[in-house]
């Protein structure tokens, strides 16, 4: 059974909010991937060690999240071509309660217990 238009069309504002919402992550966190400086007189070692920790946390966060924005412009990419909702490995259609839950799902769930 193929997504219905209302189907298809709930998933893709959902894609498209999680877009947004990543795009306005993204630019409240580049200041926060910003290099530490490392002036001694200024600020304290553990005060660093906090700070660079806490920079390379924001870029493992910026790393992910550009990551997602890749696979949620891969799925509205389907939705145009029309191949959304297909398991890229097997070719059966991927539940829509799969969908809902991971709108940029590649795989059905068997193929992805498999390892797809």
């Amino acid at each position: 059974m193929a997504l219905t238009d209302l189907e298809l069309n709930e998933l893709r504002q959902s894609l498209i909010a999680r877009r947004e919402s990543l795009g306005a992550t993204a630019r409240t966190n580049d200041a926060a991937t910003a290099v530490v400086e490392l002036d001694q007189a200024r600020i304290g070692r553990l005060s660093r060690m906090d700070a660079m920790q806490s920079q390379a946390m924001s870029v493992e966060i910026k790393r992910r999240n550009e990551r997602e924005l890749v696979a949620i412009k891969a799925a509205l990419a389907r939705m145009d071509n029309e191949d959304y909702g297909e398991c890229l490995h097997c070719g059966e259609e991927i539940s829509i309660v799969r969908l809902r839950a991971n709108p940029v799902a590649t795989l059905c769930i068997d193929c992805a217990e498999r390892g797809g």
